[in-house]
């Protein structure tokens, strides 16, 4: 696919405004590394802008029934349902997910939490008696949402669905690799017809837009997804205007495999976790601890797991893995490797090379490091297709070393039964637990602890995050 489209404007104020400043920035194929679209690097005047607009419709915007609104997040849903096809496609593309999977996973996922933020807002109990209180949920107000590349369309679903449903308004800057998903977006939200000024996007770069939303007053809430650097940067800024800041960061997350486990099992489930999206999932579980007397058998049945997961184009029929986001990432990713090797670490699978027949496209070899505690990929997030393996001595052993870590994201527990493995999962200092390859949930809270951030998004714990308790104290 060679053509490139040219997007020029930004949507302010229920309007697509033209760029004022002339520099596009470019969105690669991943699979390519052809230029497949432009947006606009919007500035700091835009994005205030845009917090104006948001400002002005908050008040009518707030003041609408719960019902108005999830009517309107109805009709985006079925929005999404008519242009799922397109935007699988452009997710496929800016992000390097199998067509198959981005379909089921990165638009199907969303088209789900959209219709669950409307859901839950129209179940959700808005006021409460305490005593002589009339306790009273409301929205916060304007709401900066600032999105990653990995999940585009999700991680913007986790946000301004709930701040919609909830009452705020709301202004999106959305990653400026994967921006294609979100412009698709907001034409479907054009078309749903919510009041000027309640959605507004500017496309542009952190240290502009994104920096406009963290600091101006008028802005009462940012929600932010991505690196734990520009986490700390985004609630730094925030914290002059004291605004809410919510945080979802970085991950290196433990799957600690109990010696009473099936181990097959355990390892096909771990590695299965840790590939999805190429690796470029936050709470991948990148990290497996293996008891010592199981480790070399773990070895040799993670290399024969990993060699199943073909890497290819992401549109091309049979791929299992596809490229990663940007040659930044992928040389990233195998510098990482390389780094490894030189440290002492065993290859046991994969390669710090770039794949032979792969001359175009952002592709790494998944890998397995068999490591040391204080190897720098131990400690280090990759956000690639790696898996660390790390061997321990007994179950205080494997709850130190999972434990070690400035992040606090995922992980999992496999053991002999899920008794055995949620005892272990309760002494995690991290935010969710899969115990035994369990499923993910939406209605979930989904969030960390430590340096993986603040906050939660997912079911009614996403929507509490954008409302502010009143309490109106009544006579006896």
């Amino acid at each position: 696919m060679t053509d490139t489209k040219h997007f020029e404007t930004h949507y302010i104020n229920g309007r697509w405004i033209a760029a004022t400043r002339p520099r596009q920035l470019p969105v690669h194929d991943s699979s390519t590394e052809a230029v497949m679209a432009t947006v606009p690097e919007g500035t700091s005047a835009e994005a205030t802008q845009a917090v104006l607009a948001a400002r002005a419709a908050f008040p009518g915007w707030s003041a609408l029934s719960v019902e108005e609104r999830c009517a309107y997040i109805d009709k985006i849903v079925e929005g999404l349902k008519a242009r799922r096809d397109e935007m699988a496609t452009a997710i496929a593309r800016e992000v390097g997910m199998p067509l198959k999977l981005a379909n089921m996973i990165q638009v199907g996922g969303p088209i789900y939490n959209w219709g669950n933020a409307a859901k839950v807002a129209r179940a959700f109990a808005w006021e409460k008696q305490v005593g002589n209180s009339l306790v009273v949920r409301e929205p916060i107000g304007v709401a900066g949402c600032i999105t990653p590349w990995n999940f585009p369309l999700n991680q913007i679903t986790l946000k301004v669905a709930p701040a919609l449903a909830a009452g705020c308004t709301v202004v999106l800057k959305p990653s400026e690799i994967a921006p294609v998903n979100a412009l698709i977006l907001t034409e479907i939200i054009h078309a749903a017809g919510l009041p000027p000024g309640v959605f507004n996007l500017v496309n542009g770069l952190g240290p502009e837009v994104g920096e406009v939303l963290a600091t101006h007053p008028e802005v009462d809430m940012v929600s932010f997804t991505g690196s734990t650097r520009a986490g700390k940067r985004v609630g730094e800024l925030a914290s002059q205007t004291v605004k809410r800041v919510a945080l979802e960061l970085g991950g290196k997350s433990a799957s600690v495999i109990l010696p009473g486990a099936d181990l097959a099992a355990a390892v096909k489930g771990t590695i299965s976790a840790c590939m999805l999206n190429s690796g470029q999932t936050c709470s991948a579980h990148t990290r497996m601890l293996v008891h010592e007397s199981q480790f070399e058998a773990a070895k040799a049945l993670a290399k024969e797991a990993i060699a199943k997961f073909s890497i290819g184009p992401s549109l091309a029929d049979g791929t299992k893995l596809g490229p990663l986001v940007s040659a930044a990432q992928r040389d990233r990713v195998l510098g990482f490797i390389a780094g490894a090797v030189a440290e002492g670490a065993e290859l046991v699978a994969g390669s710090a090379d770039k794949p032979a027949g792969f001359e175009a496209g952002y592709y790494v070899q998944p890998s397995v490091l068999a490591i040391q505690e204080h190897h720098t990929v131990a400690k280090e997030e990759i956000f690639g297709p790696v898996l660390v393996m790390l061997a321990y001595k007994d179950e205080s052993d494997a709850l130190r070393i999972a434990n070690d870590s400035i992040y606090g994201l995922g992980g999992g527990v496999w053991g002999k039964d899920d008794a055995d493995a949620i005892r272990v999962a309760r002494q995690l200092r991290t935010g969710q637990v899969d115990i035994n390859g369990a499923p993910f949930n939406s209605n979930a809270p989904f969030g960390g602890y430590k340096q993986s951030g603040n906050g939660r998004e997912g079911g009614v714990y996403g929507l509490e995050e954008f409302l502010e308790y009143k309490a109106i104290q009544l006579k006896a």
